[in-house]
């Protein structure tokens, strides 16, 4: 019996191999076999000066920053704590006292 990997995107157990791809029947999503074969990869977060960041660190700000959607800014030095990494362009989740949930590039801050 093959062991074939889970969707993606809505965890049916159903999917099935189709050239190149695996198909979820549930959803249609495709992905291909390559990628899901080096599913043991995490991505490294690093800040502007190199360091690797992990969920749960705390991080300062390097530059001003503004927010979108408003008139607030970020000031340089601005401690953030209890960072949580995520996907994407911002890769970092957290809160920030007075401003409320954020999301920052990995870029713009140094760990502390």
């Amino acid at each position: 019996m093959s062991t074939l990997p889970k969707c993606p995107q809505c965890s049916s157990e159903f999917t099935y191999e189709d050239g190149e791809n695996y198909v979820c029947p549930e959803c249609a999503h495709e992905w291909p076999k390559v990628a899901a074969a080096g599913g043991d990869e995490q991505r490294v977060v690093k800040d502007s000066n190199g360091n690797v960041l992990q969920d749960g660190d705390t991080v300062t700000v390097i530059k001003d920053l503004k927010v979108k959607g408003s008139s607030s800014v970020v000031k340089v030095g601005t401690k953030v704590k209890n960072i949580r990494l995520v996907d994407g362009d911002h890769d970092i989740d957290c809160k920030i006292d007075g401003i409320g949930a954020m999301q920052l590039k990995s870029e713009f801050v140094k760990k502390a």
